[in-house]
């Protein structure tokens, strides 16, 4: 059974940092396509940022230069180091999985596995 854990949550003030990780289990995933995605309450998910199983990573314009997905194959886990973080980053966290080659790293239906989600918060 694939199960997919977030961690690291929590909360922080603006221009502080964060850094979620998420731990698959019940398969290998080091040929796979790993994402997070945010849900902000009243708005619909959103990717966030990606990383392909060669270590090619994507981002959402209003994250670039301020998070930094990556990746260890050895422990099945990845990450999302977030800095400089604003309120309007807050928003529950999902991370994600999918197959290596399918359709935009940006679409939701592109992640077979999700997990439970962790509520990140930034105070103003």
């Amino acid at each position: 059974q694939v199960q997919l854990v977030e961690s690291g949550g929590g909360l922080a003030q603006a221009g502080g940092s964060l850094r979620l990780s998420c731990v698959a289990s019940g398969r290998t995933f080091s040929d796979s396509l790993m994402g997070w995605f945010r849900q902000a309450p009243g708005k619909e998910r959103m990717v966030v940022a990606a990383i392909q199983w060669n270590g090619i990573t994507y981002y959402t314009d209003s994250v670039k230069g301020r998070f930094t997905i990556s990746r260890d194959n050895a422990k099945n886990t990845w990450y999302l180091q977030m800095n400089s973080l604003k309120p309007e980053d807050t928003a529950v966290y999902y991370c994600a999985n999918g197959p290596r080659n399918g359709g935009s790293w940006r679409a939701s239906s592109r992640y077979d596995y999700w997990g439970q989600g962790t509520q990140v918060t930034v105070s103003s």
